[in-house]
């Protein structure tokens, strides 16, 4: 599959009240793991969960940013990743301060700390 680099440049409308999803990427090969927060497109929760990780992909191969997921991506190409829905939080500040709690409980081995 080839993947495209581009960078958008949209002006989104800033909003506090829109549904985000807590999930969790694990590496079926390692067990290695990440957990992440995005938006939520509608009521689609898993189907935004992965357009967010397609961009965690496109970042890895396209960009040369050090944090360990993008680098753990780059030096496993053929691994085979799983995503779940952890949680759904309504609110952009709520949706982190669960996120980071999920970290701390979690320890996940490829959230850049």
């Amino acid at each position: 599959m080839a993947h495209s680099c581009h960078n958008s440049n949209m002006i989104k409308k800033k909003r506090n009240d829109r549904n985000y999803v807590i999930y969790l990427v694990t590496c079926q090969d390692t067990n290695d793991t990440y957990i992440g927060v995005t938006v939520a497109t509608g009521r689609a929760f898993l189907k935004s969960v992965k357009i967010r990780w397609q961009k965690h992909v496109s970042r890895a191969k396209c960009e040369t940013k050090n944090w360990n997921l993008c680098k753990f991506i780059r030096r496993n190409k053929e691994a085979t990743f799983t995503y779940e829905i952890l949680e759904v939080v309504r609110g952009r500040k709520n949706a982190y301060a669960v996120e980071r709690g999920y970290i701390y409980d979690n320890e996940p081995t490829l959230n850049t700390f």
